[in-house]
């Protein structure tokens, strides 16, 4: 092998490693911080005690834990342990049980990236599990045929594709207002769930089959718990917003869902050369087949596992121990989702663009101050004191177009330097692609059932574990609109009495788009149409509290996004 291929191997390696170093620091304190559940494995099932409301799903029955309004049915397997000879396979339907299984506690996380500092992997390979939170006696109505079907949310939790899990996120307030049934899902994570190699051939990524897996199980057994099948909405934030865009363009995931939320990661999203510390290039959520097999070529060289054929070279890389394998720098490598086969034959964003999507209705959105997460994280790594700091930050990233971009963010409109480039970054990173998603949806499908919406609580609780930064306020950062829809994610302090109104609000919205494909329902301000073609009706709605905090705004124009649909990088 020349050094010119061994180098230009690395360089791969290097793009697909590189952009995550900072958006590692998000999952992991995501993970850390959101109760992390590493129960014990559910190799067998318990006949468990008295009591409980059991349900009897395709592969056995489960018995769940009432909370008086609601019941939680937790750790229900919706595959088989992806372990040993299996590691690195799609997914196969799990063994049936006898008896009545406990799924009462969580179960383990997949295995993630740990914070920093932190030693040892967090979670467990054996980790395809699910929870389902139902408003208390669906079943019943199911089981008597005596109420209506409810609909059914399946949550798909963020975490860069390397944290997070679907224990970290209380459902309830979406079951019980919303009469609602929640499905919370963990998928596999980083070289666990995206590794590729040339002897696994054109595989698809793993995590994104898992989903699909998943929605395969909540379509066989969604009526059990007082479900409707035909009325499945998918939604996830962030990394899970991506997901949700990657089945979107799937043609394997067509019929397993019927409604759309995108969460703060659009089809279209992407950041800048430099966006996540000096010297980062820039960044796309996915990868070609070529790029990933690739690198995983370079892994494998890295495990010793060289020697043979295409069966030796994987037999080797199975054996391999879990704590090996969670390494920061494999796992750091493998958190972008391969195209080029089966499930996603295409790059998503060129799908959508083309018009090849599953036609239901859709919500996308994002917050006010998307990227004040990311700028935060990073501060005191890369600090943006002054503003040569910023200016020098805004020639990294465009280049030639940096003096318009300064024209038109200029630092002084801003508190500080850091501010002015993480309002940069928002607009060109999230509401900008995500306003080019709209058009592109509303482009090839003009009849589409589309929303849009910003929550721009600019006082929002800020997630527990991020660094505090004098004269830097994180404002509706990436991530922050999730404790108003799920409990049990921790922040600084609880939502005041005009933050829980506009919680209601949200819930409301997001169970009435599950219930009929539209957010509008009584008793809620009415929620536009989305129309980005035609600026007359590009509005999107804007969610913050108070007195005409739910109202139309045009974000095209907030965010200067005539500006970034000229700019390259």
């Amino acid at each position: 092998m020349s050094p010119n291929t061994t180098d230009r191997r690395q360089r791969g390696r290097d793009r697909l490693r590189a952009p995550f170093l900072l958006l590692l620091c998000c999952a992991a304190l995501l993970a850390a911080t959101a109760g992390a559940a590493t129960g014990a494995p559910r190799d067998a099932p318990s006949t468990g005690g008295r009591g409980g409301t059991v349900v009897r799903t395709d592969h056995g029955a489960v018995r769940g834990l009432p909370h008086g309004a609601y019941t939680t049915f937790e750790g229900i397997p919706y595959a088989a342990p992806p372990t040993g000879p299996r590691r690195w396979r799609a997914p196969e339907p799990p063994a049936p049980w006898q008896g009545v299984r406990d799924a009462t506690a969580a179960a383990p996380r997949c295995v993630q990236m740990t914070a920093p500092g932190a030693g040892g992997a967090l979670g467990s390979e054996d980790c395809l599990y699910l929870n389902v939170t139902m408003p208390t006696g669906a079943d019943a109505d199911a089981g008597t045929g005596s109420g209506p079907r409810r609909p059914v949310l399946v949550w798909m939790h963020g975490g860069a594709f390397l944290g997070g899990s679907g224990g970290d996120y209380g459902a309830e307030r979406l079951a019980v207002r919303g009469d609602a049934v929640v499905v919370t899902v963990n998928y596999r994570l980083g070289i666990f769930g995206y590794f590729g190699h040339p002897a696994l051939g054109s595989a698809p990524p793993f995590g994104l089959a898992d989903q699909q897996a998943a929605l395969r199980w909540v379509r066989a057994n969604a009526e059990r718990f007082g479900g409707d099948p035909g009325r499945v909405t998918l939604f996830g934030e962030s990394a899970g917003a991506l997901s949700v865009c990657a089945h979107l363009t799937s043609p394997t995931a067509a019929g397993l869902f019927q409604r759309a939320v995108l969460q703060s990661g659009s089809c279209f999203l992407s950041f800048p050369r430099g966006a996540l510390g000096p010297g980062t290039p820039a960044y796309e959520p996915f990868a070609s087949s070529r790029e990933v097999r690739t690198v995983g070529e370079g892994a494998a060289r890295e495990l010793g596992c060289t020697a043979g054929g295409d069966d030796d070279v994987l037999a080797c890389l199975r054996r391999q121990s879990t704590e090996r394998l969670a390494a920061a720098p494999l796992m750091q490598s493998f958190n972008r989702p391969a195209f080029g086969n089966a499930l996603l034959p295409m790059a998503p964003d060129r799908a959508l663009a083309s018009g090849r999507f599953h036609r239901m209705p859709v919500i996308l959105g994002t917050n006010g101050d998307e990227m004040r997460m990311f700028v935060g994280l990073s501060l005191a790594a890369f600090p943006i004191r002054t503003e040569s700091d910023y200016r020098a930050r805004l020639v990294e990233a465009f280049g030639s177009a940096a003096p318009s971009v300064e024209a038109r963010y200029p630092a002084g409109r801003h508190a500080t330097p850091a501010l002015a480039w993480a309002a940069v970054l928002t607009d060109r990173s999230f509401a900008c692609t995500t306003a080019a998603a709209g058009r592109a949806f509303a482009a090839r499908a003009p009849g589409l059932p589309l929303y849009g919406y910003e929550f721009r609580d600019a006082d929002a609780p800020v997630l527990a574990g991020l660094p505090s930064n004098p004269g830097f306020p994180y404002g509706a950062a990436h991530g922050f609109e999730m404790p108003y829809l799920f409990s049990a994610l921790p922040t600084e302090r609880p939502l005041t009495d005009a933050q829980r109104a506009l919680s209601d609000r949200m819930v409301d919205y997001w169970t009435a788009f599950a219930r009929t494909g539209s957010p509008n329902a009584a008793g809620l301000p009415r929620w536009p149409v989305l129309r980005p073609s035609s600026p007359p009706t590009r509005s999107v709605q804007s969610l913050a509290p108070g007195p005409g905090g739910v109202r139309p705004v045009d974000v095209y124009s907030t965010h200067h996004c005539s500006l970034w649909d000229g700019v390259p990088g």
